[in-house]
């Protein structure tokens, strides 16, 4: 997906200085308490839950519905908050140099199937995956902080009962 026009407009202005933004991660569990990941299509392949920037006037639950579609396909229902992150391991350089620091909101979702496809454009594989299997495949430095939180919320949310 390229990049939206108010940060394209905003890049302009800014070059590649480092810009604070907001996003979104969505952690999509089947009813095994198997998550949804995506192989993010970028100079480094890495594994990752579904989701990016917040566009102006959209909520974070709406943007990350809106990123599932556009990357796998997916409806999905927002079913509980799992954090806020930031920190350095959410910063990052793209190859282009723009500079990027995120402050990450991660919700627990769920899906009607399971049935995910990859864009082909942003992300190139998809994968339902136990927590151990996750922890196995190649991944940003976020995701181990956000993660183990994910799985411990489908566990209180779904898997208590």
């Amino acid at each position: 997906m390229p990049i939206p026009e108010f940060l394209a407009k905003l890049r302009a202005r800014v070059g590649t200085e480092l810009m604070v933004l907001p996003s979104v991660a969505a952690c999509v569990f089947d009813e095994r308490g198997r998550l949804l990941m995506a192989l993010h299509a970028e100079a480094e392949p890495l594994w990752a839950p579904p989701g990016g920037i917040i566009e102006p006037d959209e909520s974070p639950a709406d943007a990350a519905v809106r990123e599932v579609r556009e990357e796998v396909g997916l409806d999905i229902r927002v079913a509980g908050l799992i954090g806020v992150y930031g920190g350095p391991e959410f910063r990052c350089v793209y190859p282009n140099g723009d500079q990027c620091s995120y402050v990450t909101t991660v919700y627990g979702c769920t899906a009607a199937d399971a049935d995910a496809r990859p864009d082909g454009v942003e992300i190139s594989d998809v994968r339902w995956v136990t927590e151990q299997e996750a922890a196995r495949l190649p991944q940003p430095r976020w995701t181990p902080l956000a993660l183990p939180d994910a799985f411990a919320w489908w566990r209180r949310t779904f898997a208590a009962g």
